[in-house]
């Protein structure tokens, strides 16, 4: 048994295993222990959606239905690899399940997979105050693909919990294996799961597959410039994030963030970022388009790419997009690039 982690420990934790984070809101306070305990924490729970689009799906795990509040989960795990933290604290994942699986995973005692639940457990022990929760964006319907980058994630996200707590692989259950009536994750097998996390934790917390020993060429470098204050910037058009330093030059893999502080950006307005790519000073490659909301007051925009490419002789950017009819400008108040790229 364990206390949970902190907040800042567990944003440590994830950062330290290269996990893209993004932070939605108050996540931090963002929970339902008004109505019973989180913790002690015992493992970690995998779960799919069953949700289509990455804003969709955090904005459901983060507000839940009328019949279940949020959050749904801890942290959803996007198609892209990005994991977007939603709330910290009991959150509305697991439910009931078998007292027995419980004690197996408290012991890490069971062979490849946990005894199978007891039909009909649904009230058995409560797993929302024992367990963490991750949301994968699929729709678990045996047809929708597990993108390598979204699986890598889903690794490294699970390693990190298991490193900061001391646990094995095998503290880490999918949610079918926690209740017969449930199905989730569909798509990969939790014993060739638990495998993959096993294997990261016989490595450092930075390491990445096909780096070992005797390798360190391979291992990544990180970037980190800050954001240049940028005042009086019009809306409407895609506007270029002023860095200190570049990101990265190419050719080379790169995994990370930018985070933005906006100030100014008329509530609801939708804000759209992205990486981009310039060659001889002209634009080569335009990235995934990730949108965001406006929150009344400062808005925090987070550009997130968990498995990116640079060409050679490109270089790395971001750039967004304030869509707001009645035109206007805001400010670019701060902001921070956190960046592992391999050469």
């Amino acid at each position: 048994m364990a206390t949970p982690l902190s907040a800042t420990t567990l944003l440590k934790a994830l950062r330290a295993e290269g996990v893209a984070v993004t932070e939605v809101g108050a996540w931090r306070t963002h929970n339902r222990n008004h109505v019973g305990a989180w913790g002690p924490v015992n493992g970690s729970m995998v779960h799919h959606s069953v949700t289509r689009g990455t804003a969709s799906t955090v904005a459901i795990c983060r507000d839940g239905y009328a019949d279940l509040p949020g959050p749904l989960c801890h942290g959803v795990i996007a198609k892209n690899g990005g994991v977007h933290l939603v709330g910290w604290g009991r959150a509305n994942h697991a439910g009931g399940g078998d007292p027995r699986v419980l004690e197996q995973v408290i012991a890490e005692s069971y062979g490849t997979r946990p005894s199978p639940p007891t039909k009909g457990n649904s009230d058995g022990v409560d797993g929302n105050a024992r367990f963490y929760g991750w949301e994968c964006e699929n729709m678990g319907d045996g047809k929708d693909p597990w993108p390598a980058a979204q699986y890598g994630a889903i690794v490294r996200v699970q390693a990190a919990l298991c490193r900061a707590h001391g646990w094995s692989a095998k503290s880490v259950i999918g949610h079918l294996e926690w209740s017969d009536d449930k199905i989730d994750p569909r798509g990969f097998g939790m014993p060739a799961l638990r495998t993959d996390i096993a294997e990261r934790l016989e490595h450092p917390a930075g390491w990445n597959p096909g780096t070992g020993p005797g390798e360190e060429d391979d291992m990544p470098a990180r970037v980190n410039p800050s954001v240049k204050q940028t005042k009086n910037r019009p809306q409407g058009d895609w506007l270029p994030v002023p860095l200190a330093a570049a990101l990265v030059t190419g050719p080379a893999d790169y995994s990370g963030t930018v985070y933005l502080r906006l100030s100014g950006v008329p509530a609801g307005a939708t804000i759209q970022s992205r990486f981009y790519e310039t060659k001889g000073g002209k634009r080569s490659k335009s990235g995934q388009i990730t949108e965001h909301v406006a929150t009344s007051g400062d808005t925090f925009v987070a550009v997130t790419n968990a498995g990116g490419h640079c060409d050679s002789g490109a270089s790395l950017a971001v750039e967004y997009l304030v869509l707001d009819g009645a035109g206007g400008t805001h400010d670019l108040v701060s902001g921070q690039a956190q960046l592992l790229y391999w050469k």
